[in-house]
């Protein structure tokens, strides 16, 4: 810094400038969120499967998942508003007939999809859109296309209204999916497949209104229904039982003759044991002279031991 011969320091070398943020490219973004699996960062495999979000997963990976939640560790953080399979849709795909999967290069843009409208790459570079009636998969500049033209304006649609003010409401109009002819709702069905972040909170919150408008399960009261109805039914039963208490229940005459068998043949034995017991022991165990006598600790519960 000086005194050596002719050394100036420089702005450059006093000053220390602040290093630029790492910047994420782009294209390997776009690469991970279209080609691999947002859960288990593996590459996409069908069956494929999408959240309300639009972001794609293995579906063997989301039932990994939904058995333990801990299997990945961020698991929360990306789909932690998967509650169960019925918050997934599965995919149908179209493939790419230009995609070799057996490829040695995996690095290269090659989509494994396509869209069967105007048979685009699903790579990322135009968006892609699904159905959630029916799973299947369009580019949005396709499905466009083919829906044809879209539903018109407040301000154009006030002439028909008026006149039509008379007809009923027939509720929103149903279009054809171009591929399996199911029906679908223009404005509820139709999710963007990884949408931008700037979109994303306003997904968000589209799916926490469409979620709080769903009906809440009534399972305990079905529960409840059911048990009231057996209470309903299981009285007169009771009451039968109580009317035909008067009567003898029905006994097996077998059963009823043996055990009269073994009833007398028990007494014999007892009369016969107590004809060979003496005055004296009598008088230990049983009342003499018909006044019973209050049992002692020696006497009391001894004459099935030693009689």
């Amino acid at each position: 810094m000086g005194n050596d011969g002719g050394s100036i320091p420089d702005r450059r070398d006093l000053v220390k400038s602040r290093p630029k943020a790492e910047q994420a490219d782009k294209a390997n973004q776009t690469r991970a969120r279209w080609f691999f699996c947002a859960l288990s960062k593996r590459p996409l495999q069908e069956p494929i499967v999408s959240c309300a979000l639009g972001k794609l997963y293995n579906k063997d990976a989301i039932i990994e998942y939904l058995l333990d939640k801990s299997a990945y560790g961020d698991g929360e953080d990306i789909c932690g508003h998967i509650r169960s399979l019925k918050d997934v849709k599965t995919l149908k795909l179209t493939p790419n007939t230009a995609y070799s999967r057996g490829k040695a290069d995996d690095s290269t843009d090659r989509a494994q999809f396509i869209c069967p409208m105007n048979l685009k790459e699903m790579n990322g570079s135009q968006p892609f859109v699904f159905l959630w009636t029916c799973g299947c998969v369009f580019s949005q500049a396709g499905l466009r296309a083919v829906s044809g033209t879209p539903p018109p304006r407040d301000d154009s649609g006030k002439e028909a209204k008026s006149k039509d003010a008379d007809t009923l409401d027939l509720g929103p109009q149903l279009d054809i999916c171009p591929q399996c002819a199911k029906k679908y709702n223009r404005a509820e069905d139709v999710v963007l497949l990884n949408p931008p972040e700037e979109q994303l909170d306003d997904i968000i919150a589209a799916m926490l209104k469409r979620r709080a408008s769903e009906p809440v399960k009534s399972k305990g009261k079905k529960r409840k229904g059911a048990v009231t109805a057996l209470d309903s039914v299981e009285p007169p039963a009771k009451k039968k039982h109580v009317t035909s208490g008067s009567s003898a229940p029905s006994i097996n005459p077998n059963m009823a003759s043996a055990s009269r068998a073994v009833t007398s043949s028990l007494a014999e034995e007892e009369a016969k044991r107590k004809a060979n017991m003496s005055e004296a022991v009598k008088s230990l165990y049983g009342p003499k002279d018909g006044v019973k006598k209050k049992e002692t600790f020696m006497t009391m519960g001894t004459f099935t031991r030693y009689a």
